[in-house]
């Protein structure tokens, strides 16, 4: 049985309402495993995953087997009164009605003791004066959410209601501030942001996809492939999600890279489609002739986005498998919807792609590679004829563009970054100015002691700790809690700081170098804690960023070579990435984290860059950039194995793909544009690196340095070793 992309082509185009009809059935069938399994596959816990298990999740590890149980959400209710105290009998009324009623959700929402009572733990219970602000018009109240995290995070919206309805009324504030009341924030913008980008970007997508038709009737298609590719592959990742939990942002990722690549793929063999036809081939010879050249290049195009994803997947982390893995899985379902539903669906419209044409837009139907006039043969002949000065230009503002990032400053965006008016923020800032102590889980420091933990010299040890710690201008005294079996403790010291924040970071450091080493505390200690954890991801980034170049560039490298039987093709490509990668990183620098136009764009200027953003952003745009690298070469190559001039090749190519390459990447950037305009820090960041590379990989580097450099190569381009020539010609 042929397989190949031109007997897929001819094979949908030839039978297709049976090809059409198995991809809705496939629909279906997703439609239905996403909207009852989405929810529990994914989760806003991270984790390190597999054999690595640093200092952080040594500590976490421990306390959940022999102290404490499973994580559970601690959330802190705030009741705040401005002209009450909580003296008056009025405040209490007010605080026992919201406490009732956060009661009266039941076990299944909130923890309830072995008396039957709910463990809320109020100033009015307990007479606990540290629950009272020092004005006493403000009272706080730890509340144990049900289960595990997850739980606490599918539940967080019946207590949030509650406090909905009393917060604002009768000169009443009333707030929670917890891991689960804060991720439902960050999930809640999250979804918005998606449906803004979605919008967005399939707007822009379809007015771009108009212009470059310059016909009404094809514009429709690539979306509806993108949407079906997307469709599907949060179906698969539903049910990954059974058995492997994976982020909540999988969505997004999918959402994005679907719409980018879903879209610009089928763009490239509907043009294809359409520049046969404009040859006089017939309908299906057009179709078949499209599969056997656009086609193949988008699966070899597909192919090198996977490989350079696959990198993602090694890392042991659970953000970015789940990254990883979403963008892996729209890949390749917008690959197939190439390889057979675009096919079947052309054969069913046929000429009518190029019906409801726009007047001035594309009207005499010629094919870009036969075309002596335009913008992108005044282009070609300029680089063509000065390759050594177009080089040189282009190389340079590139590089000029990498330079803020060796200024880079790593993090993650805390709370600090959420919009202000979200309450989840408000009340966080208020515990760390007037309830320091009050942070629990939410950002203390968990400083966990493996060994004799009652024996006289570790209590003694122990002592010298929290001193040290009470000391430290960020840190407190904190309080001690022992196992049954006297072998392991936790001393929980509150953080006065966003455990995002690159000032908790610096104090989990000082505790690691400084402050355990002169406790000598004659036990195995740990640093644990939200920010902890984040200081270890720092390590594991640093470790494994190196590894994963590594594996996308011998990937990409062999994938190249193998396609274009070139030695030389593979190295070029590689470098002329890293240039545009690089202008990405120093671009998404300069602008989040110095702050250069972030008015004119309506970014949020912040301290650091996502921790993750480097490696993550060298994946995904390695495997974008290859896709119009395939694109281009691939036309260069058919035109070379006809004509064996390589000067005129290249011309041919550039005039032929420019047009499509740079509708394609404006597509991108688009929907990219719609994600950078969220509320998130991340997605800000995240999406405009993405965008600028796009940009600029299809403008400069395809446009410019690619011409100019296989110019200057010449027949040197198409290299091969004699000790490689058994590798397959495809």
């Amino acid at each position: 049985m042929n397989l190949s992309t031109q007997a897929l082509a001819k094979m949908s185009a030839a039978h297709p309402w049976r090809t059409v009809g198995a991809w809705v059935v496939l629909v279906i069938l997703g439609g239905l495993a996403a909207a009852t399994l989405l929810s529990t596959g994914t989760t806003t816990d991270q984790d390190f995953t597999g054999w690595y298990r640093p200092d952080a999740k040594v500590a976490r590890d421990l306390v959940e087997q022999r102290l404490a149980g499973e994580r559970q959400d601690v959330e802190t209710l705030i009741v705040r009164s401005s002209t009450l105290t909580v003296d008056d009998p009025g405040f209490r009324t007010k605080f026992d009605q919201i406490a009732g009623e956060i009661a009266a959700l039941g076990p299944d929402v909130i923890q309830f003791g072995e008396g039957g009572q709910p463990q809320i733990l109020s100033y009015y219970a307990t007479g606990n004066p540290g629950l009272v602000s020092a004005d006493r018009k403000t009272t706080i109240a730890p509340v144990v959410m049900a289960g595990s995290l997850d739980d606490a995070n599918q539940n967080i919206n019946q207590v949030l209601e509650v406090i909905k309805r009393h917060d604002r009324a009768d000169s009443f504030e009333v707030m929670t501030a917890g891991n689960a009341s804060i991720s439902a924030d960050f999930r809640k913008i999250s979804e918005e942001d998606l449906q803004k980008s979605e919008t967005f970007g399939i707007v822009i997508a379809i007015v771009i996809l108009v212009l470059v038709f310059g016909a009404l009737g094809a514009a429709w298609i690539p979306i509806i492939l993108a949407i079906v590719a997307i469709g599907l592959a949060i179906a698969l990742s539903s049910l990954i999600g059974q058995v492997y939990p994976l982020s909540f942002f999988v969505v997004n990722m999918i959402t994005m890279i679907g719409l980018a690549v879903g879209i610009d793929y089928s763009l490239f063999i509907i043009a294809r489609y359409r520049e046969e036809r404009a040859h006089g081939r017939p309908k299906l010879d057009a179709i078949e002739r499209a599969g056997a050249t656009s086609t193949r290049a988008v699966f070899f195009s597909g192919l090198t986005v996977v490989f350079a994803l696959l990198g993602m997947l090694i890392v042991p982390t659970t953000i970015f498998f789940s990254l990883g893995l979403g963008a892996i899985l729209v890949v390749i379902m917008a690959v197939l919807a190439a390889l057979t539903l675009l096919p079947a669906i052309l054969s069913l419209v046929g000429d009518r792609v190029n019906s409801l044409r726009l007047p001035f837009v594309g009207t005499d139907g010629k094919p870009a590679g036969d075309s002596t006039t335009g913008f992108w043969n005044t282009v070609t002949r300029v680089v063509m004829r000065n390759p050594w000065p177009s080089m040189i230009l282009a190389s340079a503002v590139l590089i000029a563009a990498t330079i803020p990032f060796f200024s880079i400053k790593r993090g993650f965006s805390g709370i600090e970054t959420l919009p202000d008016e979200l309450r989840s923020k408000q009340a966080f800032e208020l515990l760390i100015a007037e309830f320091p102590a009050a942070l629990g889980n939410l950002g203390a420091v968990e400083i966990v002691i493996d060994g004799p933990v009652n024996s006289e010299p570790v209590q003694a040890g122990i002592k010298r700790l929290n001193d040290l710690a009470d000391r430290d201008p960020l840190l407190e005294a904190g309080s001690l809690e022992v196992n049954p079996g006297g072998d392991l403790a936790r001393l929980t010291v509150p953080l006065r700081a966003d455990a995002s924040s690159d000032a908790a970071v610096q104090t989990i450091k000082r505790l690691r170098t400084e402050i355990v080493p002169a406790a000598q505390v004659p036990a195995t200690v740990y640093v644990g804690g939200p920010t902890a954890i984040n200081v270890d991801f720092f390590h594991l980034v640093d470790i494994w960023q190196p590894v994963v170049f590594a594996f996308v560039l011998a990937l990409s490298f062999v994938l190249l070579m193998v396609v274009f039987r070139s030695l030389i093709v593979p190295i070029k490509a590689i470098i002329l990435n890293l240039l545009s990668v690089g202008a990405a990183y120093g671009l998404v620098v300069l602008v989040s984290q110095h702050g250069f136009a972030t008015g004119i764009l309506g970014f949020r200027q912040v301290e650091v860059i996502e921790a993750w953003l480097p490696l993550f952003l060298f994946s995904v745009l390695f495997g974008l950039s290859m896709d119009y690298e395939v694109f281009l070469l691939s036309r260069i190559r058919e035109r070379y194995d006809q004509s064996r001039n390589n000067a005129e090749s290249v011309a041919f190519g550039l005039r032929s793909t420019a047009g499509i390459i740079t509708g394609a990447a404006l597509i991108m950037v688009s929907v990219f544009a719609g994600f950078a305009a969220g509320e998130l820090v991340m997605f800000q960041q995240m999406g405009f690196g993405l965008g600028v590379a796009v940009l600029v990989d299809a403008t400069i580097v395809r446009s410019v340095l690619v011409p100019a450099t296989m110019r200057l190569l010449g027949d040197r381009n198409w290299w091969l070793p004699g000790f490689l020539r058994w590798l397959p010609n495809f």
